[in-house]
């Protein structure tokens, strides 16, 4: 992966809510109003990674106590399948797991396939479904892992 990552500034919200938009259909795609919601929620982190100053993706988590949640995992299309989410996550995980978070939840929409492979094969396993958990009515996997040390 050739992106450096850094903590999310203040100044990156509009960039964020633009890859957002970019990487989601309407109906799954955060408003301006929701993307800054969430970067200001008690517990919340975001790591960006960018490639000089273009940000290519960044991963939104939140804690409470020793429980995690991804909020939203987003690269651009020119930048998948090249580690730039696999880095983020990895990232996120060790900052959640140094915090004391010991367990992480998401929820995935269930046709996004591609989406689904990836969180599997970084260890996230299907909870249960999410009726109707889209504004759409599309349903949504809630999916979770627990947390290790990084290793060394």
């Amino acid at each position: 992966m050739d992106a450096a990552l850094r903590p999310y500034k203040p100044e990156d919200v509009e960039a964020l809510y633009q890859l957002d938009q970019q990487c989601y259909p309407p109906e799954i795609a955060y408003s301006r109003r929701e993307m800054k919601w969430y970067l200001r929620l008690p517990g919340a982190d975001c790591l960006v990674a960018e490639i000089g100053s273009d940000i290519i993706g960044f991963i939104l988590t939140a804690q409470e106590g020793n429980l995690g949640h991804i909020i939203t995992l987003d690269v651009t299309e020119a930048r998948r399948r090249r580690d730039v989410g696999t880095a983020l996550l990895a990232a996120a995980e060790a900052r959640m797991f140094d915090a004391g978070v010991r367990r992480v939840s998401l929820e995935t929409a269930t046709d996004n396939a591609a989406a689904i492979a990836f969180w599997k094969k970084h260890g996230y396993r299907t909870q249960g479904v999410l009726k109707g958990y889209y504004s759409n009515q599309l349903d949504a996997y809630e999916m979770h892992k627990l947390l290790a040390p990084a290793p060394k």
